[in-house]
């Protein structure tokens, strides 16, 4: 590691420790979204009307609900007929996910594409994860989709610290080093800030632990398993590992070995992946 990529990391990790780092917070209007899913006495209707006060988020959602996933027989035409598809936990766990793109923004060109390509392949990894969970797990879909979604959560306060650090921002190698040492670290931060559910809150950290033992199979699993698969057939450094030695698949009843299961379920992984991108 060089000499640059360790000052930065110490700075960045002193940072987290003195509660001095700025970290992101959810939009406006995912935390109205939670706020009102979290009150036991919230109908359908002013979920709908929370939502509502986004456009882009309300089409979104209608999209998704009409979308081979989830479609059922009845086309769903507006925003309180989707709520009550998905039910108020769904909703508010899918909206949650969908406003989190409007972080995923920067005033620099290169930060701004490297804040994109994180996106994408936060969303990518979600959709894997939403179609793992639904057809090898009892777990719930809409989890494992915003799992997916906060996997990287912790690169962002990276990258806007490196929009204002000339010596960094120039400097692309280092900043890929700092990035893998420490966004798992300030991912996990983000999320207790957040106060997301605790299976969720160590994401980031616990889907890079490739031993680590459960007693059942749980969120981590799927997006661990989800972010292998996605970067399959790259030049990504975890590619070389020994997948069969990876527990994450066996407890999902999955052989790394057999391309079967992931050609079987491909088209619906592209769906998925594509709603969400």
């Amino acid at each position: 590691m060089t000499d640059l990529a360790e000052r930065i990391q110490d700075e960045l990790i002193q940072a987290i420790e003195r509660d001095q780092l700025v970290l992101p917070t959810l939009p406006e209007v995912a935390l109205r979204i939670r706020e009102a899913a979290e009150d036991p006495d919230v109908s359908i209707g002013e979920l709908a009307r929370v939502i509502s006060t986004d456009t882009a988020l309300s089409a979104r959602l209608i999209k998704v609900v009409n979308s081979p996933l989830l479609r059922s027989r009845q086309e769903i035409t507006d925003l309180q007929m989707a709520v009550n598809r998905l039910g108020v936990v769904y909703t508010a766990n899918l909206a949650t996910g969908l406003a989190m793109a409007q972080l995923f923004q920067a005033t620099t060109d290169i930060i701004d594409q490297r804040m994109r390509a994180v996106w994408a392949r936060s969303t990518e990894v979600a959709g894997i994860s939403h179609v793992l969970c639904k057809h090898y797990t009892r777990l719930k879909s809409d989890q494992a989709t915003l799992a997916g979604l906060v996997h990287l959560i912790g690169v962002l306060p990276i990258l806007s610290y490196a929009e204002e650090n000339s010596e960094l921002l120039q400097d692309s190698v280092t900043l890929d080093l700092v990035i893998e040492r420490i966004h798992p670290l300030i991912g996990d931060r983000i999320l207790a800030a957040w106060e997301f559910p605790q299976p969720l809150r160590r994401i980031p950290s616990e889907h890079l632990d490739f031993q680590r033992q459960p007693e059942s199979v749980d969120y981590a699993d799927i997006v661990q398993v989800a972010m292998l698969q996605s970067i399959a057939g790259t030049e990504h450094p975890f590619t070389q590992l020994d997948w069969s030695q990876i527990p994450s698949f066996a407890r999902l009843g999955l052989n790394p070995a057999s391309d079967q299961e992931e050609e079987d379920l491909s088209a619906e992984m592209e769906a998925a992946m594509a709603l969400l991108g």
